[in-house]
């Protein structure tokens, strides 16, 4: 089952004093997380918050949120965690949100040999890899390229993939 909302980013200090929030986005980019009108202080959509204001500079992205108006209430919200609403995402087809890869079982394209876990997302730079645990609780890193990462269905909970040589085996 898809989580509604998911986690956008960490406040992690102010701007200034009229209360600019700076935050270190957990998604792809400062880029993406600008698109966001709405964001939540919850994951249940409980606590919604209008987005002023929202511009980037290098990774982090800068917030002005309605009711937050002086630097004493943009330091009361340091620490707090920013959710966004997944309808209001737009996001390409075949791009996937990390927390919707996680616990997806791992399986051989062709001869369907369970792997094990997609645990982890690790943020590479020129693509990014997947941490793969198998029964026996060894980590396995996967490159997401497409020649290896053959499907991803998030209904069924099972990523199917042609590794290369040398990823689950000692060949040399």
């Amino acid at each position: 089952m898809f989580k509604q909302f998911l986690e956008a980013g960490k406040i992690v200090g102010t701007h200034g004093v009229h209360g600019e929030l700076r935050v270190n986005p957990w998604c792809d980019s400062a880029e993406f997380l600008k698109q966001f009108h709405i964001l939540y202080f919850d994951d249940k959509g409980d606590m919604p918050i209008k987005v002023i204001s929202s511009r980037t500079q290098k990774k982090q992205l800068f917030l002005l949120l309605e009711g937050i108006d002086t630097v004493e209430e943009a330091d009361a919200c340091c620490g707090k965690i920013l959710y966004l609403d997944r309808k209001d995402a737009h996001i390409p087809k075949g791009r996937y949100f990390i927390q919707d890869l996680i616990g997806l079982g791992v399986y051989d394209a062709d001869t369907f040999v369970y792997y094990g876990t997609l645990t982890d997302v690790l943020r590479t730079g020129a693509n990014d890899v997947y941490q793969v645990t198998s029964l026996d609780r060894k980590n396995y890193l996967v490159p997401a390229i497409d020649s290896i990462i053959r499907t991803i269905d998030l209904d069924k909970g099972k990523m199917l993939i042609r590794p290369i040589k040398g990823i689950f085996d000692d060949a040399d």
